[in-house]
């Protein structure tokens, strides 16, 4: 039997400072000079008057100016940040930090930038893999973990509220210590994101099939406009009065206003769990089996399958495309659902395996995928990343084969391989990894030329761009053909909400 322990103790398993951002590790490689061919991203760079300045340290707890905090303060997690600062030319360096701890705070220091037409691009954990929280046009970065207390919890309910600041080990060990309570939010940057970055990028955890995404999990926000207006929405578990507008904010990424405080649903912490584990010949008979789980009625927290590459890395069952099966909660609804689930992973021919062993396999391997290759040694032109998307389940099998073929086609490419991660009775996200090693100053151009390949699958088969990593800047230059006509829409509402364009200008494939 599997245990809620079992699963923190997976994400405690990470060299992570509790409650902090955590600065991504270059493998020990010293920063290289910089290079003829410029990695830097930042464009048309916005700096900060000194009157301004003047302004802003009166309005907030600090301001940080200094280059090398700069570098160390927008430092993320994607690998074409990695690319460039090892390259010599770190992506974002002239900027300036602002550090707030209240939300006047961060209406007055919008109220400034407004007035002044400066740039605004907030940050908090800084995990993203997408560059959303580079400063792409230098200006003010609005550092909110200060803003990290806890308001309150509504026990009838079973909605809490908290703000946008707060860390996520700190928030979920809260809740399940004092209240007895869980989000059911397990994403694998669990401990150095914050709850506003959940819901400002959208994103998912690893037991998302139970629980939901972040945005089934909202009940409501506080956020501040552009120009320092603090408005409320949401706040209606099923409402009738027009379009949702919390939901507009859900996955902005801070391009339409800045998240300052959420209100989340609940669940009563589980207190039972289960496993069971499948082999299946080929990818797609693994898929087949999750979408008949699913439609069969069966909702396991965590339903999860992987190509025979990544089965070899994470399991030792190279010959396998293995299906970890797991869920938590009422022991007659658990046993029901793993019932279901194995009813049709025989019909469909799967090898039986040990679920305990798988699992716990799991919590052990879950994040060495794609940052390594069999017989392989990383060098100064390795590059690694993961590609997450969304498709129906007729179209996953042919998207599978045809993104794996594209990146493999690429010259200097290792390998591409995948897994489903996040399943439901319609579709399912596929999340690939990629991985290149080519002269380290080619490094940039086969990550783009990587991307491109892949992408223009997604878009022949209408599939969704990202599942939970979200747009940033590593996407933007595939939402037009995206959105296609609905690509206007977004301008409009981001012209009207903002019309200076000084929220994080340049993302979601808005213009800079």
């Amino acid at each position: 039997m599997i245990s809620r322990e079992a699963i923190v103790r997976g994400y405690n398993r990470g060299n992570y400072t509790v409650g902090a951002p955590t600065a991504p590790h270059w493998g020990g490689r010293t920063v290289a000079p910089a290079s003829e061919t410029s990695t830097g991203l930042q464009t048309d760079v916005v700096h900060v008057p000194a009157e301004t300045l003047e302004q802003l340290a009166a309005t907030s707890d600090e301001i940080v100016a200094a280059r090398d905090e700069i570098i160390a303060g927008t430092r993320d997690w994607w690998a074409r940040s990695m690319i460039a600062e090892t390259s010599g030319e770190p992506a974002t360096p002239e900027a300036v930090i602002v550090r707030v701890s209240t939300v006047e705070q961060v209406q007055g220091v919008l109220r400034i930038a407004s007035a002044a037409s400066i740039p605004v691009t907030v940050s908090a954990g800084r995990s993203n893999v997408t560059g959303a929280a580079l400063p792409l046009r230098g200006g003010i970065v609005l550092d909110v973990c200060g803003l990290d207390r806890f308001i309150g919890f509504d026990d009838s309910s079973q909605i809490v509220e908290v703000e946008a600041g707060m860390f996520g080990d700190l928030f979920e060990t809260r809740i399940q210590e004092e209240f007895g309570m869980t989000t059911g939010h397990w994403p694998s940057s669990f401990a150095i994101s914050t709850v506003g970055g959940w819901v400002a990028c959208r994103g998912a955890g690893q037991l998302s099939t139970r629980y939901g995404k972040i945005e089934d999990m909202v009940f409501g926000l506080d956020v501040v406009l552009a120009d320092g207006t603090l408005i409320t929405v949401g706040d209606a578990g099923r409402a009738a009065v027009g379009p949702d507008l919390m939901q507009l904010f859900v996955g902005s990424e801070g391009t339409l206003g800045v998240i300052v405080r959420v209100r989340l649903k609940l669940h009563r912490l589980p207190d039972y769990g289960a496993a069971v584990a499948y082999g299946f010949r080929t990818f797609a008979e693994g898929l087949d089996a999750c979408r008949r789980i699913l439609q069969a009625g069966a909702t396991p927290a965590a339903l999860r399958l992987y190509d025979e590459l990544e089965s070899g890395v994470q399991f030792g069952h190279a010959d396998l495309n293995v299906l970890l099966i797991a869920d938590e909660g009422p022991r007659g609804l658990v046993d029901a659902g793993l019932d279901i689930a194995r009813r049709e992973c025989r019909e469909i021919g799967g090898a039986v395996l040990d679920g305990d062993a798988i699992f716990e396999r799991w919590l052990d391997t879950r994040y060495l995928t794609g940052k390594s290759s069999e017989g392989f040694t990383p060098g100064p032109g390795f590059v690694s990343d993961t590609l997450e998307m969304i498709a129906r389940w007729r179209d996953l099998p042919a998207i599978y084969d045809e993104v794996v073929a594209a990146l493999s086609a690429v010259p200097g490419t290792l390998a591409g391989s995948a897994h489903q991660s996040h399943a439901y009775v319609d579709s399912a996200c596929l999340y690939f990894s990629l991985r290149g090693d080519v002269e380290p100053e080619r490094r940039a151009d086969w990550y783009r030329r990587a991307w491109d390949a892949a992408n223009a699958v997604l878009l022949r088969y209408g599939a969704t761009l990202s599942h939970h990593h979200g747009i940033g800047l590593l996407r933007g230059d595939y939402m037009r053909d995206s959105l296609g006509a609905g690509y206007s829409v977004l301008e409009q509402v981001k012209r009207t909400l903002d019309p200076q364009n000084i929220l994080n200008p340049g993302k979601l494939g808005l213009p800079l």
